[in-house]
C-alpha cells in the first residue's frame, strides 16, 4: 500500500465523518476507508504522527470556524483522533485534544469544572487546613444537579466567554511536561493578567497549574531533606493534570462528585535502577519513598494500591496512593522503578490495554496508581460498619493458613506467611522471616526463580507449624510471629503488645489459579519431605530473546492488532449509536464490518488482505504455494481453518 492510498483514506474518512457526524453512524464505504487508513499507518507510523500534529494545531485554532462546523470537527476529533492517540500511547497529546474538544462541545460544563477545581486547589486553602478527606461533602453528579444549577449551565449573559478564551484555558501538553516552559507560561499568564483582565476560566487554569507546581515542589523539597531514606538512588519527579474530559467521564461512570476524583492531579516518582541491574534495591527505595509521602501528607483511606507485589494482568507495576495535598485536596502519587516505568509506557502494560479490559464499551456521548502514634487513619474500625469494610472483608475472607505475604517496614521487605486467620479475615497471625529479604522476590518473576520463592515460603510455614508457634512473639532469632489488623485504609497494620497500630504493614500476595496450584504443590512436597524438583511446573520456560528481524515483524504485528482493535471499537460504537437511533441496522454490528480479513505473512511481514471467510488454503493459494502446510499463529492448522484479523500466517515450502 503506497502513501497515496493512505492519504486518500484519510481524506475520505474526514469527508464521510463530516457527513455522518450528527447521525453517529459508520457506513460500508467509510468502514472500508477506515481500514485503508489504518493499514497505511502500519506500514509507515510517521503518517499518523503528522496527522495527529496537524489535528492538534487545527483544534487549537478552531475558534476561527463557524460554531456548527467547529462542533462537527470536535466530535470527529473525539471519536477518532483521541482514540487513536490513546492506542499509540500518546497520553499527553490525547489529554489536550480531549479538553479542546470538551471546551467546544460542552463549554458550560468545561467552565464550571475549571472553576470547581480552582476553588479546591486555591492557595488560600493551604493556611490552617485541618479537615480530613472523609469530611468533604461531594458535589452531586452532573446528571443529579438541581434545576437552578442546570439553568446556570445553559444561560448566557453579556459577559459570555468566547471560544478563544475556553481554548486558552486548555494547558498545552508540552508545557505540562517541561518545567522551564511551565514556569514561563505561568509568568506570562500573571504578567498578561496584570496588563489586561484575563477571562476567569483562563485564570482558573493558571490556578490548577500553580497547584500542581506547589505539590511537586513540596515533595521535591521533602525528598532532598529525607535523602537518608534513599540509598543513593537516582529519583526523577514529574507531574500531570488529568484532562477535564477524563474527569467528567469518571464522574459519570462512577456517579461521584468532582471531590471524589482523587487522580485529577498526580505526581509520578521514578527510581533509577541502572538499566535493571539494581532492580531489587530500587524496589526497596519505592517503599521508602511511599513512607516519605505518607509522612508528608495524610493518606486517604482505602486509596492505596500495591501493583508491585500484585501486578495488573497486563504486567503493569507501580505503587499508587492518594493523599491530601498541601491545599487539603486529593493528590495521587505514583511510585515505580525505571524498568517498571519503561514497561508501562512502551510495553504490553500500555494504559489503554489494562484500562479497556475492565470497562464495558460506552458511547462517545457518555464516556469517558520509624513507628508513629496510632491515628484515626489506622484505627480498628469495630463500630463503624461502612461499605468500605464490607468490601474489604469480602476481599480477604478467603485467606488461608500458609498463604504468602510481604511484610513492609519502610524500605525493608521481608517474606512472611499467614499462620492463622481470625475474625473472618479481620485479624491475621503472621510468621515473619527476618533472614529472608523479599525485594528480589518481587523484582524477579521468572518461573524458575518463583519456584525457589515458593519453597522458601513453604519451609517458613512448616517451621512455624513444627515448632507449634501460635501466639504473637513466638519464634527464634530469625523468625517471629506478629499480629496484623485490617484497618480503614485497606491495609493490614502491625499491632504491638499494647494494642497500638504501627505503620508496618503486610501486603497480601494475589496468586493466579496456576500460581496457586503450583504454590500448594510445593507446600505439599515440603511438608511430605519430598524434593521440590518433583513438582512439575506447568509454566512455559523462559522466553528466548527474538532476533532483530523477528522483533521488527513482531512490532508490526502488535501495531496491526492494535489498530484492528481500535477499528473494531469504532465500529461497535457506531453500531450502538445507530441502534439507539433506531436505524435499519439496529443491533447488528456486522452492518459496518468490511468484507475482508487482514493477515500478516511470516517471515517477511507483508500485510495481506483477503475476503471474509478465507481459509488457510486460500492464503497458501494467494502466495502461490497451493497445497503446502500452513501455520497460523505458530500452530499447524487444517486447510479449511478460517482466518481472522491479525493472524500470523506462514506457508511451509
Amino acid at each position: 500500500m503506497d502513501g497515496s492510498d493512505s492519504g486518500t483514506g484519510w481524506r475520505l474518512l474526514r469527508r464521510h465523518r463530516r457527513i455522518n457526524v450528527n447521525q453517529g453512524t459508520l457506513g460500508h464505504e467509510e468502514a472500508n476507508d477506515l481500514r485503508v487508513m489504518l493499514l497505511g499507518m502500519v506500514d509507515d507510523p510517521r503518517v499518523v504522527l503528522i496527522k495527529l500534529a496537524d489535528r492538534l494545531h487545527n483544534m487549537r485554532t478552531i475558534y476561527a470556524l463557524p460554531p456548527a462546523k467547529a462542533r462537527a470537527v470536535a466530535q470527529e476529533t473525539l471519536l477518532i483522533w483521541c482514540s487513536l492517540a490513546s492506542r499509540l500511547g500518546l497520553w499527553a497529546l490525547k489529554a489536550e485534544l480531549e479538553d479542546l474538544c470538551f471546551a467546544v462541545l460542552q463549554p458550560q460544563i468545561f467552565r464550571k469544572m475549571r472553576a470547581d477545581l480552582a476553588s479546591m486547589w486555591s492557595p488560600r486553602n493551604r493556611v490552617g487546613y485541618s479537615r480530613r478527606i472523609t469530611t468533604i461533602v461531594s458535589s452531586p453528579p452532573l446528571d443529579e444537579r438541581t434545576a437552578s444549577d442546570d439553568e446556570s449551565f445553559t444561560t448566557f449573559d453579556e459577559h459570555v466567554l468566547s471560544m478563544k478564551d475556553l481554548l486558552e484555558a486548555v494547558v498545552p501538553f508540552d508545557i505540562l511536561s517541561d518545567r522551564r516552559k511551565r514556569t514561563k507560561f505561568l509568568h506570562d499568564l500573571a504578567k498578561s493578567s496584570e496588563a489586561q483582565k484575563k477571562a476567569k476560566v483562563v485564570q482558573d487554569a493558571g490556578i490548577a497549574l500553580t497547584s500542581l507546581v506547589a505539590c511537586e515542589e513540596a515533595l521535591e523539597k521533602e525528598l532532598l531533606i529525607s535523602t537518608s531514606y534513599i540509598p543513593g538512588m537516582e529519583v526523577t519527579l514529574s507531574s500531570r493534570l488529568k484532562s477535564l474530559y477524563s474527569i467528567f467521564s469518571k464522574m459519570r461512570r462512577k456517579d461521584v462528585g468532582i471531590h471524589k476524583v482523587y487522580d485529577a492531579r498526580a505526581l509520578r516518582v521514578v527510581v533509577g535502577d541502572k538499566n535493571g541491574t539494581l532492580h531489587g534495591p530500587a524496589i526497596q527505595c519505592c517503599y521508602s519513598l511511599l513512607d516519605i509521602v505518607h509522612r508528608l501528607w495524610i493518606p486517604i483511606d482505602g486509596e492505596f494500591d500495591d501493583y508491585i507485589v500484585n501486578p495488573k494482568p497486563s504486567g503493569y507495576q507501580s505503587l499508587h496512593t492518594a493523599v491530601q495535598g498541601p491545599d487539603g485536596s486529593a493528590l495521587e502519587v505514583q511510585i515505580r522503578t525505571q524498568k517498571m516505568h519503561e514497561y508501562a509506557e512502551h510495553g504490553l502494560a500500555a494504559h489503554w490495554l489494562y484500562k479497556e479490559t475492565g470497562n464495558k464499551l460506552q458511547s462517545i456521548s457518555s464516556m469517558d496508581e520509624s513507628d508513629i502514634e496510632a491515628s484515626s487513619s489506622l484505627s480498628k474500625d469495630t463500630d463503624d460498619h461502612n461499605p468500605l469494610d464490607t468490601d474489604l472483608f469480602q476481599k480477604y475472607s478467603s485467606l488461608k493458613m500458609g498463604h504468602p505475604v510481604i511484610r513492609v517496614e519502610g524500605s525493608n521487605l521481608l517474606a512472611a506467611v499467614i499462620i492463622r486467620v481470625e475474625k473472618g479475615g479481620r485479624e491475621l497471625l503472621v510468621a515473619v522471616s527476618f533472614g529472608l529479604a523479599a525485594s528480589e522476590v518481587v523484582a524477579d518473576r521468572r518461573p524458575s526463580f518463583q519456584i525457589k520463592c515458593w519453597e522458601a515460603y513453604a519451609r517458613l510455614y512448616k517451621k512455624a507449624s513444627d515448632e507449634w508457634w501460635c501466639q504473637p512473639g513466638h519464634g527464634d532469632w530469625c523468625t517471629c510471629l506478629e499480629k496484623y489488623t485490617l484497618c480503614r485504609d485497606g491495609m493490614y497494620h502491625k499491632q504491638d503488645q499494647f494494642g497500638r497500630l504501627l505503620p508496618t504493614f503486610i501486603q497480601i500476595t494475589h496468586l493466579t489459579e496456576e500460581e496457586e496450584s503450583e504454590y500448594w504443590a510445593v507446600v505439599s512436597a515440603v511438608f511430605e519431605g519430598k524434593p521440590v524438583d518433583s513438582v512439575v511446573s506447568r509454566r512455559s520456560s523462559d522466553s528466548v530473546a527474538p532476533t532483530s528481524m523477528e522483533a521488527s515483524i513482531n512490532n508490526k504485528v502488535r501495531l496491526l492488532r492494535t489498530m484492528l482493535r481500535w477499528e473494531e471499537q469504532l465500529r461497535s460504537e457506531a453500531s450502538l449509536r445507530q441502534s439507539k437511533l433506531g436505524g435499519k441496522a439496529n443491533g447488528n454490528p456486522d452492518s459496518v464490518v468490511p468484507g475482508e480479513v487482514v493477515i500478516v505473512c511470516w517471515p517477511n511481514g507483508e500485510i495481506m488482505r483477503l475476503r471474509s471467510g478465507s481459509t488457510a488454503a486460500d492464503a497458501a493459494m494467494k502466495v502461490g504455494l497451493e497445497g503446502k502446510l500452513v501455520l497460523v499463529n505458530g500452530q499447524l492448522v487444517l486447510p479449511n481453518t478460517e482466518l481472522k484479523d491479525g493472524d500470523i500466517v506462514e506457508v511451509r515450502v
